[in-house]
């Protein structure tokens, strides 16, 4: 089964059926599904398709990535597809430039969409990322629009924000597709075409390398990049194309200067841990580039443009390394000749190193994966493993009682950093902060326990620290405080009651009341309620707070065994309490 069928199989499936009205809004909701991995709730929330949508299928903010995905889907069957749709994206990109006035005709789901990537865009300078996305191919004259408009897009002054291009057709679908299943086994194999003359094959000691100019046409070939598996042993991941030398890149490829190219780049670094070289084919297992993630990513950005170029190389290195520990020491060492923000290297900070030995040494059975990438050991327990960046957005939620901050992965590691890992955790609070959230997300699913309101529910990137921040609340009021209790010390009162489903059933309804609060307060103000602007600024901890407190305060009067029982069961000595961490 190709692409195409496995796409028609899977829209007749009861979901895309009953949720979508017609074939196009069932094709970008799978896209949305399968290449960018959102649930049915978030996928159904991200389209804006229909009367009014401004040339503009679906909206989703990546906020890890710091990106804004624009998407516009083309469900067509037949032979090619013409220019048509490059000037719809065209047009949105030029409607963007006016968000008030866009907003003004808009549908009402995309009305929501827009106040949200405006604060991306002009608050945490997001970058925009235009997907143009097609079951089809593109004509000749498509292909030059898009080269175009790519090219437009790599000028600084092209707009007020930094974006790009990213067209997939039917076979970019498949590539897509495959390259997203190999999130969950990212050992990424791919073959070299050589050109005679251009490459060299050698051994150093005893590992083999190949030094070899490769055609930027070539570069965009590599499997992993879009999604960033190619980069697994990098420092870091893609910077962004706001990045001032990335935008340099993209101008020197869409420039009368691509020709130089080769001579204006220091190269691309690869390592892998086989390589084989036959006829003319280098052929590379479990290839990971470790310098070259910026310059792959913004190559790929001017994609039409790099097909066309038979003159444009790039130097490219390859390294058989089989042993990890030597590779990590390549990757890091190519890497200082260029500016490594200060979040890419926090894997190092001492702090985080204690924090991972601490733990690592109270839990023999877990793993601290301090570095983006890290994959958990055969030999320890799932149960027991805990990501730094995951870590970062715990401790600001529930140490500086701010979840409407832990959405913010760059923030946390670069402006509050100093703040948040100044402290020296205990390895049982770092183990008992992971266990709430894997039980505030067993019950995120479709079949929603414990009704959760269903707008909560697509704000998977952001409401479950308001969760984790709430059973911190709830224990202060029942102790009286007004400080943050320990994590393990509300963990152990309890399982030790068996209480743990309890607690999080009580956090979901004062969710619910805060979250209807926020939208009364927007009717009283006579002012639109954005949900996703409500769960990021404030006003969703204050309405949080509220609601515990008219929860606990009301509970002896609507169920006085309840209320014995949680008093019981929560009583933690005062030593366990501390001041907040201030995050603003």
């Amino acid at each position: 089964m190709d692409i195409i069928e496995k796409i028609q199989s899977e829209i007749k499936q009861d979901y895309y059926q009953q949720n979508y009205p017609n074939d196009g809004q069932r094709f970008v909701a799978w896209y949305m599904r399968n290449i960018h991995l959102l649930d049915a709730l978030q996928a159904r929330d991200s389209i804006t398709d229909g009367a009014n949508d401004k040339q503009i299928d679906a909206v989703y903010i990546d906020d890890d990535e710091q990106k804004v995905f624009i998407i516009q889907g083309k469900y067509y069957l037949g032979g090619s597809i013409n220019a048509e749709p490059v000037r719809e994206v065209i047009s949105s990109w030029t409607q963007l430039r006016d968000l008030v006035l866009l907003q003004e005709g808009a549908n009402d789901k995309l009305k929501i969409k827009l106040n949200e990537i405006s604060k991306a865009i002009n608050e945490d300078d997001y970058n925009v990322c235009f997907e143009l996305i097609t079951t089809s191919v593109f004509t000749e004259e498509a292909q030059k629009d898009i080269a175009a408009f790519q090219a437009t897009l790599s000028t600084e002054d092209a707009s007020s924000y930094d974006a790009e291009l990213v067209v997939v057709d039917r076979n970019g679908l498949d590539d897509k597709y495959t390259q997203t299943m190999e999130k969950d086994n990212p050992s990424l194999n791919h073959t070299i075409n050589l050109e005679e003359g251009k490459y060299l094959f050698t051994t150093i000691g005893t590992t083999n390398v190949c030094l070899t100019a490769m055609p930027l046409k070539e570069c965009i070939k590599f499997p992993g990049i879009s999604n960033g598996t190619l980069f697994q042993k990098n420092v870091r991941q893609s910077l962004g194309i706001s990045n001032a030398v990335n935008k340099k890149i993209r101008k020197t490829i869409t420039g009368d200067k691509c020709g130089d190219f080769f001579f204006f780049h220091n190269g691309i670094t690869a390592i892998c841990n086989k390589m084989e070289l036959e006829n003319g084919k280098l052929v590379v297992h479990g290839v990971s580039v470790v310098n070259g993630c910026q310059s792959l990513n913004t190559i790929l950005s001017c994609s039409e443009v790099v097909k066309k170029r038979d003159d444009a190389y790039v130097l490219f290195r390859f390294y058989e390394i089989p042993q990890k520990d030597r590779a990590d020491s390549i990757s890091i060492n190519t890497n200082t000749q260029s500016a490594v923000k200060t979040r890419d290297l926090r894997s190092n900070d001492k702090r985080v190193i204690r924090l991972k030995k601490a733990y690592e040494q109270k839990y023999p059975n877990g793993y601290f994966a301090a570095k983006r990438g890290d994959q958990l050991p055969a030999d320890k327990s799932k149960d027991y493993y805990v990501e730094l960046s995951y870590l970062g957005k715990f401790l600001i939620a529930w140490y500086s009682q701010r979840p409407n901050l832990s959405y913010g992965e760059t923030k946390i590691f670069d402006k509050y950093f100093d703040t948040l890992f100044k402290k020296e955790y205990k390895p049982e609070d770092i183990y008992a902060l992971n266990y709430w959230y894997s039980k505030i997300m067993s019950v995120w699913t479709e079949d929603n326990p414990l009704s959760i309101h269903q707008t909560i529910l697509t704000m998977k990137a952001y409401a479950p620290y308001h969760f984790l921040f709430t059973i911190s609340s709830i224990v202060a009021k029942l102790n009286g405080k007004d400080s943050v209790p320990s994590p393990y010390q509300c963990l152990v009162a309890a399982q030790n009651h068996n209480m743990v489903e309890t607690i999080i059933s009580i956090v979901a309804n004062c969710m619910n009341n805060a979250y209807a609060q926020g939208e009364e307060n927007a009717k009283v103000k006579e002012k639109p309620f954005i949900p996703q602007n409500w769960v990021k600024n404030k006003e969703s901890i204050s309405a949080i707070q509220g609601a515990v407190n008219n929860y606990v305060s009301f509970l002896p009067s609507m169920n006085q065994q309840m209320f014995k029982d949680l008093k019981e069961a929560f009583v933690i000595d005062p030593s366990y309490f501390e001041y907040r961490l201030a995050a603003d």
